[in-house]
């Protein structure tokens, strides 16, 4: 068994393990392996080992890891977690399966617009902004929640776009405690979404969690954790 192959065992076992503590059932919990700065080695070892969801922040990178695994297409998902300019969103419409960080209504109209009648609906989650850092994109949910009401009302007329939930990037916080209350936050704004969305419109995903706090977001409610490290060790960044 491979390093990689060992690591997606153990980061799933860790997740069931968070998941059984929190009184939820022991699969609730999705893995999104995040492949960013990784090769297609990385990938391909870690869909060897049963890992078929992958997450993305960087489109170009991306669009090459898509059309050198082309032979998977069907069997793997890609989803963009990282910011998404006007100006990219033709590519990412034809060639993701999921968009998690839509923060503005011209992003998903434009999504919903570029994607092919031959395609599935784009499966998209709102980035939610709960903490208030100041580098975060995503709505604003400090004050309150009827703007990120509006938008998902609005994104749920899209009809190429499949409104999924929620994504959080909280502010690095290593107290499990402090990680807990901002991932409740999150939870919060998803629950009252459901609770004000047309019965059609329900939402199923809570896309919060990386490698140093999933534990903290599975106990909060995440149905998605995001995993690199993890999974394919130190990212190596070229300046």
């Amino acid at each position: 068994m491979t390093t990689i192959a060992q690591q997606v065992q153990a980061v799933n076992a860790q997740m069931k393990l968070s998941a059984s503590m929190a009184g939820r059932a022991a699969d609730v919990v999705q893995l999104l392996a995040v492949s960013k700065t990784f090769g297609v080695g990385h990938v391909q070892a870690a869909w060897d080992a049963g890992q078929r969801a992958f997450g993305e922040n960087y489109v170009q990178e991306a669009i090459a890891k898509i059309g050198a695994l082309a032979a998977l297409k069907g069997n793997i998902e890609w989803h963009l977690i990282g910011p998404l300019q006007s100006n990219k969103t033709a590519l990412v419409a034809e060639n993701f399966d999921w968009v998690q960080t839509v923060d503005r209504l011209k992003i998903a109209q434009r999504l919903n617009d570029q994607r092919s009648a031959h395609l599935p609906p784009l499966q998209v989650c709102i980035q939610v902004n709960v903490d208030g850092g100041k580098t975060k994109s995503g709505v604003d949910c400090t004050s309150s929640l009827q703007p990120l009401l509006d938008m998902a009302r609005q994104m749920g007329t899209l009809p190429r776009l499949t409104l999924r939930g929620l994504l959080a990037i909280p502010e690095p916080e290593s107290d499990p405690t402090k990680q807990h209350a901002v991932f409740a936050k999150v939870r919060r704004a998803f629950d009252f979404l459901n609770v004000n969305l047309d019965a059609g419109h329900q939402l199923d995903t809570l896309s919060m969690g990386m490698s140093a706090d999933f534990e903290a977001a599975i106990a909060a409610g995440s149905t998605m954790v995001r995993v690199g490290s993890a999974i394919f060790g130190e990212r190596q960044y070229t300046s």
